[in-house]
Parts: C-alpha cells; sequence; structure tokens
C-alpha cells in the first residue's frame, strides 16, 4: 500500500499543482488531503477548483471551518479574503467534508488531532514563543483511541514522524502551500520551514510497517510571494519567498 498525503494547502495554487505533478511522477494515485485548503490571501477560488476535482480523501482543517461556521465579520485575515473569492458551491462542498476519517481501513485522518482542529500534537509552544517536539507521552495520550497503525494530521506545517511505542507511526506531512506563519496561541511564536518549498509526504506499507517519505518540491514561490505582497501580506509574503518569518 502506497499513498500520498497533502495537508495546508491555504489557496497557493501553484504549489498544489506542483506537489500534484510531482506525486504523479512517482507514480503515486491515491492522494488523501488533511485540511486547511483554501484560507489566505492568495487564489482560494482556484485551488479550491483544483481540490474539488482531485481524487483525494479530504477531512476539513480548522480553517475550513470558520469559512462555513461563521459570518464573514468574524473571520480571521486569512479567511475572509478567502471567503471572498469562493462561491457558495465551494462552501456547499466544505459543508460535505468531514473532519476525520479513515482511508483503507489502515489509516486514521484528522487535521490537527483527533478531538480538536486546532491543537497542535506534534509540537509544544512554550511561553517564551520556543516551538519544540512535543513528548512521546504526550503524542501517545492523545493517539490511545486511535486503533489505526498510521496516523496522519497536518495543522502546524511542521513535516515530522513520530513512531509510538506500540509500532504505529504518526506523521504530519508539512505544509503544501505556506512555508511560514505568525501565530499568538498558545502563546505568540511562528513557525517557519527554512524553504519555500512545497513539501508533502508518500507513505508506504512494507512487511507490515508504516514508513514515511518526506518530499520537498520547487515551484514558482515568487510568484506567489508576489500576490500576497500584493494582497496586503508582506509577511506572508516573505516566507513564500524565503521559508522564514521575517
Amino acid at each position: 500500500m502506497r499513498f500520498a498525503a497533502i495537508a495546508d494547502v491555504h489557496g497557493n495554487y501553484l504549489a498544489l499543482e506542483a506537489v500534484v505533478a510531482d506525486i504523479r511522477a512517482q507514480g503515486i494515485d491515491e492522494i488523501v488531503n488533511l485540511g486547511d485548503m483554501a484560507s489566505g490571501p492568495l487564489d482560494a477560488r482556484r485551488t479550491m477548483d483544483a481540490l474539488m476535482a482531485l481524487d483525494a480523501i479530504h477531512v476539513l482543517g480548522n480553517h475550513d471551518r470558520y469559512l462555513i461556521d461563521r459570518p464573514p465579520e468574524q473571520m480571521g485575515s486569512w479567511d475572509r479574503p478567502a471567503y471572498a473569492q469562493l462561491d457558495p458551491r465551494h462552501l456547499d462542498w466544505l459543508r460535505t467534508v468531514p473532519s476525520t476519517r479513515v482511508f483503507r481501513d489502515h489509516v486514521f485522518l484528522c487535521h490537527a488531532t483527533p478531538d480538536n482542529d486546532q491543537v497542535y500534537w506534534l509540537e509544544t509552544v512554550l511561553p517564551d514563543g520556543t516551538v519544540r517536539m512535543s513528548s512521546l507521552e504526550a503524542i501517545e495520550e492523545v493517539a490511545k483511541d486511535i486503533t489505526q497503525p498510521l496516523i496522519l494530521c497536518g495543522h502546524t506545517h511542521i513535516a515530522r514522524a513520530v513512531r509510538l511505542g506500540d509500532g504505529r507511526l504518526v506523521v504530519n506531512p508539512g505544509s503544501v502551500g505556506s512555508p511560514g506563519y505568525r501565530d499568538i496561541h498558545p502563546f505568540p511564536h511562528v513557525i517557519e520551514a527554512g524553504t519555500p518549498d512545497a513539501r508533502y509526504a508518500i507513505l508506504e506499507c512494507e512487511g507490515g510497517v508504516w514508513r514515511a517519505t518526506f518530499r520537498h518540491v520547487p515551484y514558482d514561490h515568487e510568484a506567489m510571494a508576489a500576490l500576497a505582497q500584493r494582497n496586503g501580506q508582506p509577511e506572508l509574503a516573505v516566507a513564500l519567498a524565503t521559508g522564514w518569518i521575517r
């Protein structure tokens, strides 16, 4: 069994196109998408059209939920511009997407954690803004009710794989479309990938053991950085251009 996992496209259609092309070049047909599809000051409409046409298994991210569970005046700075670009058909499609799924009986899919689409799982933010890997005990506690041997999550945009004590594997494929961002929850912090490449993961099971291969895919990130700049998001523009928050 071999498939690809994508997450956190955030309206970056050029990154999505490059990742899907790379997935097909690897001879992979099946894709799972872990959410946060459209929100961001980029091209939500084109991104949603591409994802809706993609033969993939989707779960809803927190930013996807924000587009359908509140009025525009209560949306954040990444969600309002995306909402303004979307048609009712895009929003109706998002309403059909579940928050968690099981793929082919062996893979559990969620956006952030099984029970909360806004909480970091594999990472912990300290009061001083340091972001570090969560403890194994904390990661296992969140996974305790999941029976599938492979667990996929997104949300933090950090590509990471954690082998649990019982052999299960938890994987975040990294972000397709947003290599850096700033947040204030639970404490002010930044996430930085360090390169502007689009990211995804290939998952395969050999001899009953799941393994992850992380892919970094170059694309025309300067074009998306310029779009973010034109849309009034200079910090995101720098992140898209460099992979760093400056």
